[in-house]
Formats: C-alpha cells, structure tokens, sequence
C-alpha cells in the first residue's frame, strides 16, 4: 500500500488535493453535497491504490535474439513472448526494454487490457555499426489503472546478450606456405619412413596384422599396441593483432584499431575457409577463444574468434607479450597486424619470424589516420613498417585506410611470390 501510495501519479495526487480541499471547505460552510464530493476525489485514488497494491499478477517473459551473432551494420530481431499466469486481469501495461544507445532507441508497447492466460508475441529490430558484446534488457513494465491515477513500475531480471562482429570483406586466394604443422584428425597423410619418435601407436584390434605390433610400446604399457598406418597433419595459422594504444592513431569507428581489428577478422574467416584452425593473440597474449580448437564447420571455428575480436579493446602496453611463443604446436603459418612499428618492438618481431614456418603482416601505415602524412604523395610506396619487416624476411603488405582490405590482402600475395615462395606439397608423405 504504501508502494502504491508513493505511485500516484499527478493525477490522482491533484484527485487527492482536490478531495481534501473540498472536504475542508464544506466543512467550515456547511455543505454536505460538497462534503460528499471531496469524500469521492479523496477516496476514488486511495481505494485504486489498495486495490492496485494488492494485487497480485504473474507476468512472464521469454527473450530471444536472432541471430545473435551479427556483423557491424547488419540488424537483428529481438522476439518478446509476454505471457499472464495469474487469474486476474490487468490494466494498462507500458512495456520497455533497456538497450544500449548504441543499438537505437528502447522499444515500447502499450497493453491496453492482459486477461487470465493471456499471451502474445511482439519483437523490434536492432543495429549497431560499433563492435562489442552489448546487453538487452532488462525490461521494465509500468502498470496503470484506468483511471491513471497510480502507476506502478515493476522490472524482469533477464537478460540477453547480442554479439556484434567486426566488419568482414571477403578476401581473394593468394598463396599460403608452412602451412602443414602439429598433429590432429584432419588431413592424413601416409609416411614410408621415419625414427622412433615419429611412430604413432594404438591398442591392438581383431584382425590387425601381428607384423606391425609396436613390441617396445606394449611392454611399456603391459598389452598390444600397434603402429599406426597413417600420421595426422593438421593446418595451424596464428593471428597475432597489435592492439597497443600507442601504436595505433585515431578515435571511434574510424582509428586505426578498428581498421586493423577489421583486417584481423578478414583473415581469420578466410583462413578458416580455406582448411586452417586458427588461434587469436593479442599484444597482450593469447586470447580467450582464440586457441586450438578441434574442427566444427566455418560457423563453429569462426564464432569464438569473431566474438573475442568483438571486445577487443586498446591495451597500455609498451612491449610484446611473446609467451605464447614458447607452447608447443604453435609454429606454422603467422599473420600479423600491427600498428606503427617501433625500435624496441623489432627483437620480438624478429623471434616471432623465425619461430614460424612462415609469416605474413599487414603493416598499418598509422599516420595516414593521424592525416599527417599525404595519401597522393607515396601511394605506391611501402610504409616505414612494411619495409622494416620485408628487410627482415617477413611476406608484408601496407593498409591505408582508402585501400580495401582484399587490395591488401592480394598485395601480400603478391609480395610472397615475389621472394620466391611456394605452397609445399607433400612427396612420399613427407613435405616438401
């Protein structure tokens, strides 16, 4: 009641001055019809809002987000089912959902009447250009009478989140080399020859041959093992952002960071395409839901990689971390992007080429997004870091911001077939 009381609107606060009024004036002249008048304002909110408080509604509702992955400038659908449990009907609902202001304006609905057993099924649609993983609700339900003399508000709990990608640009084949790395289920490749250590084992089954039981690993482990017919190689690419605050320029939607985490997420789905599992690492070290990952389809790999490109942020960081380098499995392919480049980043660039089979960067040429530099004056030109880094045995590439990312991207192939590089292939099960 007292809830309820705090919930009188304006009007039915000026239905509760009016009665009091009218209820002392008739008293002090001596009009009963008045005295019966100012009785019916006073108690007209006041029995509203016992009623109003005391009643008790059980409201439901079921959120959903289709698709709730999306990319920077594509809509979803967010679907309310709104249901009535309870055996009283309701007045006037007005409906909100809280959403952030970057997903536009918050949805409203007005019920005018939700009876016993009520249900329905309303929606809206949201888009962002800005990346991130961004939170729907909760929702907030406002209560009238019909009179509009009390409002009540009451608020679900419930949330649901919506996770918008980076922007992706399809990219064009170009040639990829040190590609066949680690071990996995994908891709087997038979081998004639090999040392001891390359012999891979397993239990012994009805009906394998007893010429290629593995006596050195069954006395080890106490039953038959047997040599494997056939080694796993599995294509393993690193993507490695620079996402330093201090190498890169600009602010919002159109710094460099966003253009290289736009890059970044280029490439991880064409990778993916392509056959390779793909792991994510930062400035700041390796990424959740960027390490290995068994293989699941273009949708499963890709997910946790656009998601956590989703919430990259900037980092304040003044060197490399580089620890990842040391786990094992992670040589094979490397592409970077990175930001300026500077003195005391080129030692940790420099472990990072040679622990790669091979390694590929796009070299942000940062200070076109700083506007200090002309676009019309060295267009054809390398930027300072690209050419630090083709010096240094990297197959690297410019980006400009009025460059597409596929022009770049072609522009690194190029570049690798310019110092002689190959795809491997595989002769007699071993690559070459």
């Amino acid at each position: 009641m007292r809830e309820a009381l705090s919930a009188m609107t304006t009007r039915g606060r000026a239905f509760l001055a009016a009665g009091i009024t009218a209820a002392v004036c008739a008293i002090l002249l001596g009009q009963e019809d008045l005295l019966r008048i100012g009785a019916l304002l006073v108690l007209l909110p006041l029995v509203t809002a016992f009623f109003l408080g005391r009643s008790k509604y059980r409201l439901g509702l079921v959120r959903s987000v289709s698709p709730s992955q999306v990319a920077a400038g594509q809509q979803a659908r967010v679907q309310l089912d709104l249901t009535n449990d309870g055996r009283m009907p309701t007045g006037l609902l007005l409906l909100e959902d809280q959403l952030p202001y970057v997903l536009g304006t918050r949805p409203r609905f007005v019920v005018d009447k939700m009876g016993p057993r009520w249900r329905r099924t309303v929606g809206y649609v949201v888009r962002s250009d800005v990346r991130g993983k961004f939170s729907i609700g909760p929702m907030t339900v406002r209560l009238s009478d019909p009179f509009g003399l009390v409002e009540l508000t009451r608020a679900f709990h419930s949330t649901t989140s919506l996770v918008v990608t980076p922007r992706i640009s399809p990219l064009p084949p170009i040639p990829l080399s040190g590609a066949w790395t680690g071990s996995g289920d994908n891709r087997p490749r038979a081998f004639a020859s090999g040392s001891a250590e390359d012999v891979t084992v397993r239990e012994y089954r009805r009906g394998d041959d007893l010429r290629r039981v593995h006596w050195r690993s069954s006395a080890h482990v106490g039953e038959l093992m047997v040599r494997r017919e056939e080694q796993p190689w599995q294509s393993r690419a690193t993507l490695f952002l620079d996402n330093r605050r201090s190498t890169h320029r600009g602010s919002g939607a159109a710094s460099s960071l966003e253009h290289a985490v736009s890059v970044t997420a280029s490439i991880a789905v064409h990778l993916v395409q392509r056959g390779f599992v793909v792991r994510l690492v930062t400035a700041a070290g390796e990424e959740q839901g960027g390490s290995w990952h068994e293989r699941g389809g273009v949708a499963a790999e890709t997910g946790p990689l656009l998601e956590a490109l989703a919430v990259v942020t900037e980092v304040d960081r003044t060197h490399l971390d580089t620890r990842w380098l040391q786990d094992v499995g992670h040589s094979g392919l490397l592409v970077a992007v990175l930001g300026a480049v500077d003195d005391q980043d080129k030692g940790a660039l420099s472990r990072m080429r040679h622990s790669a089979a091979s390694a590929m960067a796009v070299a942000l040429d940062v200070d076109r997004w700083a506007r200090t530099r002309d676009a019309r004056a060295d267009g054809d030109q390398d930027g300072p870091g690209a050419a630090w880094l083709k010096a240094h045995g990297w197959k690297a590439a410019t980006a400009r911001p009025d460059v597409p990312v596929s022009t770049t991207w072609q522009e690194l192939g190029v570049a690798g077939r310019s110092k002689g590089a190959r795809v491997p292939r595989s002769v007699g099960g071993r690559l070459s």
